[in-house]
């Protein structure tokens, strides 16, 4: 069973790096393929900046050993990014095709954060209590 998990949690992991990886680049390179469907869902351009280089920086965080803390705070950033990109199409009715790329990243999110060994999950001496 841990074997299966730790395959499904590299395999999700590794695919998420890449996709958020290729995605982050094309965003701060502002392709205009990029720039234009920005544009078509009201954002401004500068946000590609932005969006890139946390997609980036969440890259790395979720890739290097250690930092717990900082890895959930990448996972979080990631689900926010996807889950408004799937929204923001939606709310322009664009294809449900235009939400897939999206969808896709969002699910290995959630099965990279899910299958996470434990040596990569925030511990009870990691958590931050507010009170």
């Amino acid at each position: 069973m841990k074997k299966r998990n730790k395959i499904i949690y590299w395999i999700a992991t590794v695919w998420l790096a890449l996709g958020m990886t290729s995605t982050g680049v094309v965003q701060l390179l502002k392709m205009p393929e990029e720039v234009e469907s920005l544009a078509k869902l009201g954002y401004p351009v500068y946000l590609l900046t932005i969006l890139g280089g946390w997609k980036i920086l969440g890259t790395i965080a979720v890739l290097m050993p250690r930092c717990p803390l900082v890895k959930e705070w990448a996972y979080a950033g990631f689900f926010f990014a996807m889950t408004g990109a799937i929204l923001s199409h939606l709310a322009m009715r664009e294809a449900f095709s235009s939400i897939l790329p999206s969808l896709l990243l969002l699910v290995l999110t959630a099965l990279s954060w899910y299958f996470r060994p434990a040596s990569r999950t925030l511990r009870q001496k990691d958590r931050v209590v507010f009170t």
